[in-house]
């Protein structure tokens, strides 16, 4: 026998290919004597095998591609013409995105779309099934762009929310928690972690790009739950690792100016993103001890949202002429009344931005201010230092106002103080949390207010609701019968066969909910003379409804159905928003 013969029987046999090294030899693609080399090396340099094979030249990135999509038959996706800002990157752990080269792309439900070069690798594919319990779908994408935008992924979160940021906070400067105790400096410490920083980073992004109203961060016994509320409704959007909540939690409290040692009690605090020179965003953060953790709730404060002017919000011209009417009147009182989260505060602050000139003194309390306006004077209540709404009021009927803004009238004692404002020369707005309009004077008269008082000051309630805007993409008339629509509440003469109702379908453009966006529904009554007279008689609610519908004024049911005709939502949104 040979020394040559020797040598190679005293080798170790060689490893196995791995699945995609098979399959480019079983093609004759490459030599087997190639792949192996290349197999070796990747070994010792601990590189996965595709990127020594790119990396060697022997192939190119692109011309893999084309050959692995035809051969393991999966959908080719060049990341060029992907949104980087749409990555689901939350849905898996860093540590597989980095080890595997994988990227997940889309998270809807329980699928998951992730991109690989090597859809060969099945540990890859198993351990994203494990960690993400999702039903995963490949896609085939070049590798060398993949590696790229996965290096960028932690970098582009984390330059972007910096850039965005600017000077208004730092994400990994801790210096402004203050000085807590030893415990707090070590969670502080224990938070700067780069996986926690680009996550959060991450789902303040997506948040913003889904046109989010609130972000809530809920940890449980056995899992920890992301869900973004959209067009109202809350959508799932990651489960992140149970172990990262007190992490997420210390990250966003600190960002947030809160007490990181504190964990038993409630806190409230603000964040502010600004985005380019002209817009900023603002967070308001409220943390919950809970029985696993503390639930962290935070709502997106958009500013533009009141700049956008009063044909943005959906009134109907009637509707918005009246309410223009009002809103120039010298004095009064302007009452806008619906649910938590039905546009009160949009609404007042566009009527707010409509009076903002250089020559009115305009003057707000609210706990807290949710949207800031440059030329407009606003107080957060603070109830604990003994700055109620009451005494907010008081002190500005002597700061010389023009107009007035109250939060909420949540007691006599406010109710009194604003009244007397709007019957001395001041425009004053104000919110209740009634159902609708005709009920919000009975409303008033039960809390004491005397009647004359309310006759006198009260000009024009807004009741509102907001209601889910079909999407236009796959929206698609719907046959309902007569009964129904009668039922709803439409007239004979509406049912004429002159329009069709419209039902929402799925697409990719509203994430398959068949909504996007959404629309104000409202019922805008003036105090009439006539109404001021049942009002000073002790009417009822019931009396006052009456007498507004004499007078021209829908109801909030009637208003969604204007909304149905004009094919912007369906009938069983309306009835779900308006049904009392």
């Amino acid at each position: 026998m040979s020394a040559t013969t020797l040598a190679a029987s005293a080798s170790p046999p060689p490893a196995a290919l791995p699945g995609l090294a098979h399959a480019l030899v079983q093609a004759e693609l490459l030599p087997r004597t190639l792949v192996e080399q290349i197999h070796r090396r990747a070994l010792e340099s601990r590189s996965s095998f595709i990127a020594t094979l790119i990396g060697s030249g022997s192939m190119n990135a692109a011309d893999l591609a084309h050959w692995v999509c035809k051969t393991f038959s999966l959908p080719l996706l060049d990341l060029d013409a992907f949104d980087p800002q749409r990555l689901a990157m939350g849905a898996i752990d860093a540590k597989i995105i980095q080890s595997y080269k994988v990227l997940p792309l889309l998270k809807r439900g329980s699928r998951l779309v992730v991109a690989t070069a090597d859809p060969a690798d099945h540990e890859a594919e198993d351990k994203i099934k494990f960690q993400s319990q999702a039903q995963v779908e490949l896609v085939v994408v070049e590798y060398d762009k993949l590696a790229r935008l996965i290096d960028q992924a932690g970098e582009s979160a984390n330059s972007q929310i910096s850039r965005l940021v600017g000077e208004e906070f730092d994400l990994g400067d801790l210096g402004d928690a203050g000085d807590p105790a030893a415990e707090a400096k070590e969670q502080a410490t224990e938070v700067d972690d780069a996986p926690v920083v680009r996550f959060l980073q991450k789902m303040l992004i997506d948040a913003i790009n889904m046109r989010a109203s609130d972000l809530h961060f809920e940890p449980f016994e056995h899992f920890y739950r992301i869900r973004f509320r959209v067009d109202g409704e809350l959508r799932e959007i990651a489960q992140p690792p149970a172990a990262i909540k007190e992490k997420l939690a210390s990250r966003i409290k600190v960002i947030s100016k809160l007490d990181i040692a504190e964990r038993r009690v409630p806190q409230d605090g603000r964040m502010k993103l600004r985005i380019g020179p002209d817009k900023a965003i603002d967070f308001r953060v409220s943390t919950l001890p809970t029985l696993h953790g503390e639930k962290i709730v935070m709502r997106i404060l958009d500013s533009s949202a009141a700049k956008l002017g009063i044909d943005a919000l959906g009134y109907e011209p009637e509707e918005r002429e009246k309410l223009l009417r009002a809103i120039h009147r010298p004095y009064g009182m302007i009452l806008v009344t619906g649910p938590t989260g039905s546009g009160k505060t949009v609404s007042m602050y566009t009527c707010l931005n409509l009076l903002n000139q250089p020559g009115v003194n305009i003057s707000t309390a609210e706990d807290p201010a949710e949207i800031n306006l440059p030329g407009i004077n606003q107080v957060n209540v603070n109830e604990k230092a003994g700055l109620t709404f009451a005494n907010a009021l008081r002190a500005f009927l002597r700061q010389d106002p023009d107009i007035i803004m109250v939060g909420e009238v949540r007691d006599l004692e406010t109710a009194d103080i604003a009244i007397k404002a709007a019957q001395t020369g001041h425009l004053v707005f104000s919110t209740l949390h009634t159902n609708d309009a005709p009920t919000t004077l009975t409303r008033l008269m039960n809390m004491g207010v005397p009647a004359f008082n309310i006759a006198s000051s009260v000009i024009l309630i807004t009741a509102q609701r907001l209601a889910r805007k079909l999407c236009t993409q796959c929206k698609s008339p719907v046959d309902l019968p007569a009964d129904t629509l009668l039922e709803a509440g439409f007239r004979e003469e509406d049912v004429d066969g002159s329009w069709k109702p419209y039902k929402p379908g799925k697409c990719n453009a509203c994430g398959g909910s068949g909504y996007k966006g959404r629309v104000g529904i409202y019922q805008v009554m003036p105090i009439s003379e006539e109404i001021q007279r049942i009002i000073l008689n002790h009417g009822t609610a019931m009396d006052i409804a009456e007498q507004a519908r004499k007078e021209g004024v829908r109801s909030l049911r009637e208003s969604g159905l204007v909304k149905v005709r004009q094919g912007l939502t369906s009938l069983e949104e309306i009835i779900a928003v308006t049904n009392e």
